[in-house]
């Protein structure tokens, strides 16, 4: 699977964050694959408030900007806040457009304190849409108190078959993409 490039964009503004514990866990499950995999955590790489009149002079956003530019697929990880994706996440988004995200499929990720984040994911794939991205089919979601093993894979069976299928499906569109939409 070599030659294939996927960014995690990890949008929580919290210290060991369980979404972004769970794209560490998926980067280097992608590793295993042979997919080369990079994380973008705004925890460790904060980016000021977008605005557009200087979207690019923060060396974070810069290279937040060439990551995903050079990409051929995406993973976005959101906790949920009150119903939708992490004002972080937003914010990091808001740097990207259509010229870097379009074409380019897109896994989305969320962990909240309830039973499932599905509304930030409704709301994340509503944003990849906008960005002209392409929803990859799975989606994976973690609540309550999802715990993680000492080697940082999530402790529950389910999840870790979850995330399994997940990435196969995210690998397997990007492959069928790969130099088929216009970037």
């Amino acid at each position: 699977m070599t030659n294939t490039n996927i960014v995690l964009l990890a949008g929580s503004n919290r210290k060991d964050a369980s979404s972004t514990k769970l794209l560490r866990y998926m980067k280097e499950r992608l590793k295993a694959r042979g997919v080369e995999a990079t994380l973008f955590d705004v925890y460790e790489s904060p980016l000021p408030i977008f605005s557009p009149d200087d979207a690019e002079a923060h060396p974070n956003a810069r290279r937040l900007i060439a990551a995903v530019q050079g990409a051929d697929g995406l993973v976005f990880g959101t906790p949920e806040y009150h119903g939708s994706v992490s004002g972080a996440l937003k914010n990091a988004l808001d740097y990207l457009g259509a010229s870097e995200i379009g074409g380019k499929p897109v896994l989305s990720v969320s962990s909240s304190g309830g039973a499932v984040g599905v509304s930030s994911l409704t709301h994340l794939q509503g944003i990849v849409r906008g960005l002209h991205g392409i929803n990859s089919p799975e989606w994976v979601s973690i609540g309550g108190r999802q715990w993680f093993n000492a080697d940082g894979s999530p402790a529950d069976e389910g999840m870790r078959t979850r995330v399994e299928r997940a990435l196969d499906q995210l690998v397997a569109l990007t492959t069928a993409l790969k130099g088929v939409t216009a970037r």
